[in-house]
């Protein structure tokens, strides 16, 4: 049974013997909070990178300041 995935890292379930539904659930749930924290920091991160390195990935500052505001789980 083919699934929807959430991630490219879970394309394995569709290959692997079924998981226990409560099993997947928890996996899923783990793939969705680890990209939720990696947004975070990666925002705090770029909310604090001087104009140099912000022209560097090009962004402007407000661009950058745009990104930074938007909630962890936008994407």
């Amino acid at each position: 049974m083919a699934q929807t995935m959430l991630h490219p890292a879970l394309a394995f379930l569709d290959r692997a013997a079924p998981l226990p539904v409560t099993a997947e659930i928890a996996l899923r749930v783990a793939v969705v909070l680890a990209q939720w924290s990696q947004r975070n920091r990666t925002r705090k991160a770029l909310a604090q990178l001087d104009d140099h390195l912000l022209h560097d990935v090009g962004l402007s500052r407000a661009e950058a300041g745009l990104e930074a505001v938007k909630p962890f789980w936008r994407g």
